[in-house]
């Protein structure tokens, strides 16, 4: 798998454009590589730092309960993860990984995250999120809200589409045969640049899907959700889900 995934957003090799966006402010961007911040420690934030490792990356994890909860978790991992709490793994690194319910976005202090990838893992549900009327008539997305919540950061899209276990073993290193791909969304062309590059060193190819006012195409309900990566009717049996299965995909999803 690659690396250099913080580098010139200019070169992004592991996307497939989808649909075109326009760049919008802010534009982060980093020279070096630095750890991997993951905001959330359930069963996407886990898969992620698995994958981060396995990378060779450095992570730092929280959850809402604090250090000492991810003891566990971070044995598990090894050496290159370590518990912090959510400030801590918010300042850790260019692009932080934010993986909570949708209802404690708004719990996030935006402060940290100033200036950052941050790569949104999170889909509406309104059975546990409450119902929120303008993601009931679709007059906007839950990672637009995420946007509008972190406004000096650079929201993308992304994990979101997956089961955790699937995401923990479909992952290959680039140019396999067998290489599957996860849509992401933003409002910012250098933003989504440096996800699918860090994707791209996780072991996965990008769809570029669009801005996030169409990231509910791969949202619960949407042919994307799940079913690129599932062998018949089962989510928790595993297949390559390449490009074109995503991107068709994408483009047949109805509100």
């Amino acid at each position: 798998m690659s690396s250099g995934w913080e580098g010139n957003a200019s070169a992004s090799p592991a996307v497939a454009s989808g649909m075109s966006t326009a760049p919008t402010s802010p534009s982060p961007t980093a020279s070096t590589a630095s750890p991997v911040g993951i905001i959330g420690a359930g069963r996407i934030g886990s898969a992620v730092a698995q994958l981060a490792v396995d990378a060779g990356l450095d992570v730092v994890i929280a959850n809402s309960r604090g250090p000492e909860t991810l003891a566990d978790l971070v044995a598990e991992l090894g050496p290159k993860a370590r518990a912090a709490t959510a400030t801590e793994a918010a300042q850790a690194g260019h692009v932080i990984v934010l993986t909570i319910p949708l209802k404690a976005t708004t719990d996030v202090d935006p402060a940290p995250l100033a200036g950052k990838v941050v790569l949104d893992t999170g889909n509406y549900y309104p059975q546990r999120d409450g119902q929120v009327a303008a993601l009931d008539d679709g007059s906007t997305t839950s990672s637009a809200l995420t946007q509008q919540h972190l406004a000096g950061s650079a929201v993308v899209k992304a994990f979101n589409n997956i089961y955790s276990e699937s995401l923990r073993s479909l992952a290959r290193p680039t140019g396999d045969a067998e290489r599957t791909a996860l849509p992401v969304f933003g409002d910012d062309d250098a933003a989504k640049a440096t996800a699918a590059r860090f994707l791209d060193t996780l072991g996965y190819d990008v769809v570029d899907g669009g801005d996030l006012a169409e990231s509910w195409r791969s949202e619960p309900g949407r042919p994307a959700y799940g079913w690129p990566y599932a062998d018949g009717e089962d989510f928790t049996t595993a297949k390559p889900g390449p490009a074109d299965a995503v991107r068709e995909a994408l483009a047949r999803a109805q509100r």
